[in-house]
């Protein structure tokens, strides 16, 4: 199992409608096949910069690598996050064990 994760920080003002429409639009990843436990979250603390995070899960490495290269997420990446993402740290995790 691969637990993908990213936090970020948009370019838009906070709560603002621009906002809501990107978190919206990115609901589209969870339909990609492949992708498991799809979550949009808000970071709650101040010990980073960094606003919204996603997490989600593939079964494996095969699951994750289509996931990268499946034309929803490549289109989001260039259309929705790179234009509207101001910052991002991602992290890849597999269970230990």
């Amino acid at each position: 199992m691969i637990r993908h994760t990213v936090a970020f920080r948009l370019r838009h003002p906070a709560g603002s409608e621009e906002e809501r429409d990107f978190l919206q639009g990115a609901l589209v990843l969870a339909g990609v096949p492949g992708v498991q436990r799809f979550e949009q979250l808000r970071q709650t603390s101040q010990k980073n910069g960094f606003h919204f995070g996603f997490s989600m899960e593939f079964a494996d490495q095969a699951a994750y690598d289509d996931y990268n290269a499946h034309p929803v997420h490549t289109a989001f990446v260039a259309d929705r996050w790179m234009p509207e993402v101001a910052d991002f740290l991602e992290l890849d995790y597999e269970p230990l064990g």
